[in-house]
């Protein structure tokens, strides 16, 4: 049985130490904004933060949460007015989107770390990001355009 902090609330769950969060998360918590890619934590779908850095929820253990907290795309604003949400509204970022919540996820800790990135920044930051649909310029614009919304 593991009691974990999942965007300010408290889950218990009983599982096996080895699951994956990305599972405990969507099948044991019901919050599915969280993707699952391609399992072996390079393609960033699966991305939370575990106490505000990003993570790969789809190798992360079960049993490595200990009293960390969790937060996920949900976790992110409650009405969808956080400036990287609202940035890639404006710049209509996605396309199939299925990536989408894992890239804002990178997004947001880069820009908690560095208010005011350079397109350097943002390169390295969301280099663990695959996007199918190549939107890539579209992510590094809206990251930049909620730099000056914060």
């Amino acid at each position: 049985m593991y009691e974990i902090n999942i965007n300010s609330k408290s889950y218990k769950v009983d599982v096996e130490p080895s699951m994956p969060l990305l599972w405990v998360i969507r099948d044991f918590v019901g919050l599915t904004g969280t993707k699952f890619g391609c399992g072996i934590a390079q393609c960033g779908a699966c991305t939370v933060h575990l106490d505000g850095t990003p993570i790969r929820s789809c190798s992360f253990p079960v049993s490595a949460v200990g009293a960390k907290k969790i937060t996920t795309i949900e976790g992110v604003s409650a009405n969808v007015d956080h400036a990287i949400q609202k940035a890639w509204i404006e710049l209509q970022v996605p396309q199939c989107g299925y990536c989408q919540s894992g890239q804002i996820m990178s997004a947001v800790a880069l820009l908690k770390a560095k208010p005011k990135p350079t397109d350097a920044d943002i390169d390295i930051a969301m280099q663990g990001n695959l996007c199918r649909c190549g939107t890539y310029q579209r992510i590094r614009s809206a990251i930049h355009r909620a730099a000056e919304l914060i």
